[in-house]
């Protein structure tokens, strides 16, 4: 018997119980749709991240501290590194403080409850690039100044989001109530992401000290946050070190501060992601596991149920490798299928969420063919013993039974 009656021969079988056939095949159309829609959120957001990450460029540097140290200056401050700017210019050519403030965002009646409210320097915006750190521009006005910064004052640098919805794209000039303080708008970010409501866009730069009075991130208290800026790629390693030195000297002990460059955060941020894309998967490839069971099952009581056809064939020449092709065959059939399904499922799903919600989906071949192969996989290994199974049947007790 070749391929092509074999192939026959199980659609066949298949279509006899449409119902039954189905549900066999329904863990394997969720686990492979589960596993398309996992992974293609996986990519999407991986490449998000990644070009958020090429934006700021790979000459940005990160500290946090936490907690005091022993020495007679138990904090280091914003002063601090500023000292070593000026002491390293061959290395260091920006400091910021990066306070996350807890402040209640409200436009007239409308409040804004996941705009994200942050205190910088001036150096946070780089006259060179005509971005900030982070990179992102400016579509209109100017960025925070040292005035600003030195004397308090109440002014903001405000996103894409909040310019368009609050402001209907005339934000110069106008005021935004922030903890029930009203802040002037001196600058409007360029758009940087979708600007949506909680996105990249939707942000309010203000000097930050002011962020700190706002009981946000504390600038000496337990924990602080700076973003140092070097030369160049080149230089990186060695400004992390000057950082870490001057860190060290204060604290003591390397428990007390986390120093990382743009690419070091861009490497942890990929290996969490796929260390968690790899857990989602796995949990998503249990239902193809079920599946399998499932077709396995099911091939056994076919198995049962066609006994006397077995017989029939057997005696009239199939030999038990024939036997067991044709089981083995309507497996792979039944979960093939259900694969292609799934792949429908899980291609329309992934495409669905991105389309309703802000997290992006990107769907790649190989996200496609990787559960789709696998569902055959799975077809062929359950498949396997009720096939062997149905070839070993005696004919002579195969065709007495009833």
């Amino acid at each position: 018997m070749n391929f092509t009656q074999s192939f026959k021969l199980a659609l066949k079988s298949l279509k006899t119980s449409k119902m039954r056939a189905f549900l066999t095949m329904l863990g394997i159309i969720i686990g492979v749709g589960a596993v398309i829609v996992i992974l293609s959120l996986g990519n999407g957001m991986t490449n998000m991240m990644n070009s958020q990450f090429e934006k700021m460029g790979s000459n940005l540097i990160q500290v946090m501290t936490y907690g005091r140290g022993t020495g007679d200056t138990r904090d280091v401050d914003v002063e601090d590194l500023y000292e070593l700017v000026d002491k390293y210019p061959q290395y260091l050519t920006g400091v910021t403080p990066y306070v996350s403030a807890s402040a209640k965002v409200r436009y007239q009646t409308d409040d804004y409850d996941r705009t994200s409210v942050y205190g910088v320097s001036e150096a946070f915006f780089k006259e060179d690039t005509k971005g900030t750190m982070q990179g992102e521009t400016l579509a209109e006005g100017r960025f925070l100044s040292y005035i600003d910064v030195d004397r308090h004052q109440n002014v903001c640098v405000i996103g894409d989001y909040l310019a368009q919805t609050a402001f209907r794209g005339d934000a110069l000039g106008k005021t935004i109530s922030l903890s029930g303080v009203p802040y002037t708008v001196i600058g409007v970010l360029s758009k940087s992401g979708d600007s949506s409501e909680g996105s990249a866009d939707d942000v309010i730069y203000i000097p930050y000290e002011n962020a700190a009075r706002m009981g946000g991130g504390s600038m000496g208290g337990v924990s602080s946050m700076f973003l140092v800026t070097c030369t160049g790629r080149d230089t990186a390693a060695a400004a992390k070190g000057i950082v870490e030195k001057r860190l060290y000297k204060t604290y003591q002990s390397s428990d007390y501060y986390m120093v990382m460059t743009s690419a070091e955060m861009m490497d942890s941020m990929n290996a969490m992601m796929n260390t968690m894309m790899i857990v989602l998967v796995a949990i998503a490839a249990i239902s193809l596991v079920v599946g399998g069971i499932g077709i396995m099952n099911i091939m056994l009581v076919s198995v049962t149920e066609r006994t006397r056809e077995i017989g029939i064939r057997m005696a009239i020449g199939a030999k038990s490798w024939d036997i067991r092709w044709q089981f083995l065959m309507e497996s792979l059939v039944l979960s093939l299928i259900g694969g292609l399904a799934g792949v429908i499922l899980g291609v329309g799903g992934a495409f669905a969420v991105g389309y309703f919600s802000t997290l992006p989906a990107k769907v790649s071949l190989t996200y496609i063919l990787l559960p789709f192969s696998f569902s055959g996989i799975v077809g062929l290994f359950f498949g396997f013993y009720p096939a062997y199974k149905a070839s070993l049947l005696n004919p002579i007790n195969a065709l007495r039974y009833e």
